[in-house]
């Protein structure tokens, strides 16, 4: 199943590490560190022009991580990630 981050951008379940909010997790150092260590490596990917208000950390398929900077509330997105989750459960349940 797939998760819409905004604009043409999507990606699979399979991916995500974790869904963020923006305003929330950015209080903290850490995560302002960490921020900053992925956009000094390129890995981030900002998917929309609107005002950010979550970020999704991937894992791509040769262990990297890739960053995207979304314009959809984190509640939003894991309402969407937990409908995609049941619609795929039930698809898998049919014999």
């Amino acid at each position: 199943m797939y998760l819409h981050l905004g604009q043409d951008t999507v990606i699979t379940y399979e991916e995500i590490l974790g869904i963020f909010d923006l305003e929330a997790t950015t209080v903290s150092k850490a995560t302002r560190d960490y921020l900053a260590a992925a956009t000094k490596g390129g890995r981030i990917v900002n998917v929309s022009f609107d005002l950010p208000k979550s970020f999704v950390v991937c894992r791509n398929k040769d262990g990297s991580t890739t960053v995207y900077i979304s314009p959809i509330s984190p509640s939003t997105l894991l309402k969407r990630s937990k409908i995609g989750l049941k619609t795929a459960e039930k698809k898998t349940d049919i014999k």
